[in-house]
């Protein structure tokens, strides 16, 4: 009963996104204060009615409910509790479900949240949200439907795929969902700006909330991917290009350069078609995201589906909605003239360069991520597209952008001096290039990418400091500094944290260690600092598998470190091994050790990494998400604050 509850309720719910869609649309057309008003509460009961579609499938995992497909195919009654709950979610039909529950909370959202806006504007958002809903409700119910019960209920289930059976990925999904379908805002804001002829600072000051939350979520998640990968995989690595990564990594990427672009828009009037076309490809791309993951047009360990006509339904929701929405742009070109003008030395120029180098990089990663397909089907020809080409042809446009960045941030509007702002950041100039040479001089492999790392996150986290500093006034104190805006203090913390993210990449690639042999228990060796012994290798049970686990003592001279436990891991009702890493996790490194298969002549294959710095990585992702939420908790980019200040009489037409 509650399953048929639940499909009953996805049903309603798509009944109610398309009057969600038609009425307010109508409303705010024909200036119908009724017709507008239906916005909120239809996206209130849509969401209400998800929320329960998605209650019920989620029943139906953590009872074991196995007369339902979806969870016969993807849980098992030995399944731990938190698994079963990530089941509902790791696999494609549930996926979409969430998928379109977070569409749905983010228009309730606008509903509850956006009272301050202008009723035709609310109106038209909450509209388009409620459209694209439509679209993604109808693709569920005809193609995906996650409530389809089986006429002979078996026993038990077929398990989730272990991979995916990791706290890591429990939570991956769900914060990259709520950035993905959280640029679902920024595309409607656009399209309803288009629709009613006004874009304006009020309108930026509007969409960067939205954007700037969808955005902090989208870092979070593709920071618990790349955590996931590094010590679940068993590779030892933290980002691989994969296809799927690149389609998150892509509208991050156009969401950054969104934020930036609608300062302008709301500092000094220009910008505004820039900014309006990188709304509608943020919110594109993501749906290109989709189609990569659930079309099977591309092999992945995080692929979802390989069904060719879901591809091609997702491809039709992504030519409407992105084509639509770029073909209305192209017909109200006009309503989005500049009023402002700027020098080229400003702080709108250095906007307008950080916006060049984030979009022709997306541009990069989005060839190198499909051209494969193309060569296939145009060519007839196989190729592989890998770390090489991504590193040789992406990495030197974030090194510019990492040089360009704290510059930027210290120059004022309009016109500004080199010579001032270079006054003002010699002093993290010269610190990045003396530690930048001390690292040359001191590491044992002259390499330029460990100097470089070091110099350039020493230049972006110093930078945002003085940025930070200068901020407080010509007689700066403590005080003055505590008082900034938080808006001021989120860019010079999301700076900072991404000049420790480009240090720890840069010094983890230029000087990690790997040592691979045949190793019999008691053996010991030696790798960089650390002497490590094989100690035991046996049997070891699991809730859900079986394991063969070694315990490898970790020294450093004479102290002891730590006691890592690889495992080879087999899941009898899958019947897939996976491999375990057991990492020491350090300040300045990671000790990594993975175990391999036992050898013919006695022995077991085990692997060790020394990772310096790894773990920087994630806390800069941590750090920018946080300087993120430092500016969404600005009251002056609030929507309701911002826009309090300038409402109109209630029932005013916009």
């Amino acid at each position: 009963m509650i399953i048929e509850l639940g499909h009953f309720a996805l049903i309603l719910a798509l009944f109610v996104a398309i009057i969600q869609t038609v009425v307010p649309l109508v409303g705010a057309q024909k200036r119908w204060t009724n017709w507008m008003g239906l916005a909120e509460p239809a996206a209130i009961a849509q969401f209400g009615l998800l929320t329960v579609s998605f209650a019920a499938l989620t029943y139906a995992f953590v009872t074991s409910d196995f007369s339902v497909r979806l969870v016969f195919v993807n849980s098992h009654s030995a399944k731990p509790m938190l698994y079963k709950i990530s089941g509902v979610w790791g696999n494609h039909e549930g996926s979409m479900l969430l998928w379109v529950l977070i569409l749905a909370l983010f228009g309730a959202a606008a509903a509850v949240f956006g009272a301050a806006l202008p009723a035709g504007l609310r109106a038209r958002v909450i509209a388009i949200q409620g459209s694209i809903g439509v679209a993604f409700l109808a693709f569920i119910i005809f193609t995906s439907n996650p409530f389809l019960r089986m006429e002979v209920p078996p026993f038990d289930g077929q398990d989730l795929n272990p991979l995916l059976q990791d706290p890591g990925l429990a939570f991956h999904p769900p914060f990259l969902y709520l950035g993905y379908v959280g640029l679902s805002m920024a595309f409607s804001f656009a399209v309803a700006a288009l629709l009613e002829g006004r874009v304006d600072a009020a309108w930026a000051r509007w969409v960067r909330p939205w954007t700037l939350a969808a955005w902090i979520f989208l870092t979070i998640g593709i920071g618990l991917g790349s955590w996931w990968a590094y010590y679940e995989l068993g590779w030892g690595g933290f980002w691989f290009w994969d296809p799927v990564e690149n389609a998150s990594f892509m509208p991050w990427l156009l969401a950054v350069a969104l934020l930036h672009s609608a300062i302008v828009v709301e500092k000094r009037e220009v910008l505004k078609s820039w900014t309006i076309l990188l709304a509608i490809l943020a919110f594109g791309f993501s749906l290109i995201g989709t189609f990569l993951v659930r079309s099977g047009v591309i092999t992945s360990v995080h692929a979802f589906a390989n069904d060719p006509e879901r591809g091609v339904f997702i491809l039709g929701i992504l030519a409407f909605f992105t084509g639509g929405a770029l073909m209305l742009f192209a017909l109200r070109a006009n309503v989005m003239q500049a009023r402002g003008a700027f020098g080229l030395v400003s702080r709108e120029s250095g906007l307008v360069f950080n916006n060049i180098i984030l979009a022709v990089s997306a541009i990069v990663v989005f060839v190198g991520t499909i051209w494969p397909l193309v060569a296939e089907v145009l060519f007839d020809r196989k190729l592989s597209v890998g770390p090489p080409f991504f590193n040789s042809a992406v990495v030197p446009f974030y090194a510019l952008l990492g040089l360009i960045l704290p510059l930027g941030a210290v120059l004022p509007w309009k016109r500004a001096g080199l010579a001032r702002a270079g006054r003002a950041l010699a002093p993290a100039a010269v610190l990045a290039i003396a530690l930048a040479g001390l690292v040359w001089s001191v590491q044992t492999e002259k390499t330029l990418l460990g100097p470089i790392g070091v110099a350039l996150g020493v230049w972006l986290v110093v930078g945002a400091m003085v940025d930070l500093w200068q901020r407080t006034g010509r007689t700066g104190s403590i005080i003055r500094l505590f008082r900034l805006p938080g808006a001021d203090w989120g860019k010079a913390i999301a700076h900072a944290g991404l000049g420790i993210v480009i240090f720890a990449i840069a010094t983890l690639t230029a000087w990690e260690e790997e040592d691979i042999r045949v190793v019999n228990i008691g053996d010991t060796w030696a790798v960089g600092a650390f002497t490590l012994t094989l100690q035991s290798v046996g049997p070891h049970n699991g809730p859900n598998y079986t394991a063969t686990q070694a315990q490898v003592q970790v020294m450093m001279g004479d102290q002891f470190i730590a006691t890592l436990t690889p495992e080879k891991r087999n899941y009898p009702v899958a019947q897939m091994p996976t491999t375990e890493a057991s990492i020491y996790n350090g300040v300045l490194r990671d000790v990594y050790v993975v175990v391999g298969d036992p050898q013919d002549g006695g022995g077991w294959t085990i692997r060790t990494y020394i990772k310096p710095f790894a773990n920087w990585i994630w806390g800069g992702s941590i750090l920018m998400a946080i300087g993120g939420v430092f500016s969404l908790m600005d009251r002056r980019y609030r929507v309701a604050a911002s826009a309090r200040r300038q409402r109109s009489p209630k029932g005013t037409p916009a």
